[in-house]
């Protein structure tokens, strides 16, 4: 059991940005979480799957929809609605023990990512209730299906979402997880793409086997070494590789860009032309909330579930989708997918065949 300091958590959250490919929501969104529970008082105590009693019962918090702006016209839609001015996920948490007549023990991080995974914290110190040092990805994701819960065939229902009008909704008898992303995915996209959702409110015994364990002590770990190289002046991007295994793929600068929020997602390119080592190439990022797959000079170089991650060069700081721009210089950093993705459930939910390619998944980090 740890009680996790404010630099603690600041490491957390910069390596699950990190981790979280350009998705997992905005680190500012994140901290401002974080901070708000300290001010009041509320501590943020972790343990690992090992402490937790067997009948705990967990949950699942999270904020689903694009990590994009409306346009104007869809902004005008939501207008004459009132605004609750609280946290919607704060309401979702509440509203689920209500409704279960239980206190959850303490909270999963649906996923490592600036935002989310300081959601499913917020919830937990808001409630006094504890972190468990596990997630069901490993990195960020764009969809429910995405995850080890999915691949381990687990029922996400029931499941309760707020949003910022007040309100409420329970959904039961939901099939499952591919099911769910339909229903959350369409209620996101009614409620000004941002929805609260808490799901998959099991017990400890159920979940032991379906979840990543360590994974918060993993983005840790990743934050801290980047701190350190940041703040030694070291190459950030030869850091993060080396502390995840993986490699420095190419730098350059942001030659084009673009992006567009559409079905409750953001969907974007980022093409960068190689300098240095890398001069006379490029390199091609399509993105799907995260950065789904890589090209050099046209053909595919790195795909899901493989982490696709973006740092700028200049200050270091991990690059979150759509925060891009012409003229960035930027570091691509490829590190190897976690483990329960590439197995063969894993894969038909989040590899190659997900973005499209007929082609198998190749790790590009062991290719190399």
């Amino acid at each position: 059991m740890k009680k996790l300091s404010r630099q603690d958590l600041e490491d957390i959250l910069y390596g699950a940005a990190i981790l979280g490919t350009g998705g997992g929501g905005e680190l500012s969104d994140g901290f401002a979480m974080i901070d708000d529970a300290l001010s009041k008082g509320k501590e943020f105590i972790m343990v690992d799957l090992d402490e937790a009693p067997q009948d705990a019962l967990v949950c699942t918090p999270y904020m689903l929809g694009a990590i994009s702006a409306l346009p104007e016209e869809e902004e005008r839609k939501y207008e004459r609605l009132p605004r609750t001015g609280s946290p919607s996920i704060l309401a979702a948490y509440e509203r689920f023990e209500e409704y279960l007549g239980r206190k959850f023990y303490g909270t999963i991080s649906c996923e490592l990512g600036g935002s989310n995974t300081a959601a499913s914290f917020y919830a937990a110190a808001m409630a006094g209730a504890y972190i468990i040092d596990a997630d069901p990805a490993g990195r960020a994701v764009p969809e429910i299906t995405h995850s080890t819960y999915y691949i381990n065939g687990l029922p996400a229902a029931p499941i309760v979402m707020a949003n910022e009008f007040g309100e409420a909704i329970i959904c039961e008898n939901v099939m499952d997880d591919a099911r769910a992303e339909h229903i959350v995915r369409a209620l996101a996209q009614v409620s000004r793409n941002d929805i609260a959702a808490i799901d998959h409110a099991l017990e400890i015994n159920e979940i032991r086997d379906a979840v990543i364990p360590g994974a918060i002590s993993l983005a840790m770990n990743m934050g801290k070494v980047w701190r350190e190289a940041r703040t030694d002046g070291a190459d950030v991007a030869e850091a993060v590789a080396c502390q995840g295994g993986g490699i420095v793929a190419f730098r350059g600068n942001v030659s084009d860009c673009d992006w567009e929020t559409k079905d409750g997602f953001t969907f974007g390119n980022i093409i960068i032309d190689g300098d240095g080592a890398f001069g006379g190439s490029n390199y091609h990022i399509w993105l799907k909330n995260e950065n789904m797959t890589a090209r050099l000079n046209g053909e595919i170089h790195a795909t899901i579930p493989d982490l696709i991650c973006l740092l700028d060069t200049d200050t270091g700081e991990p690059v979150t989708n759509p925060n891009y721009a012409k003229g960035q210089n930027i570091s691509v950093v490829i590190l190897p997918a976690p483990e329960p993705f590439t197995t063969s459930k894993g894969l038909q939910a989040f590899g190659p065949a997900y973005v499209g390619l007929d082609q198998p998944y190749r790790p590009a980090v062991s290719r190399i």
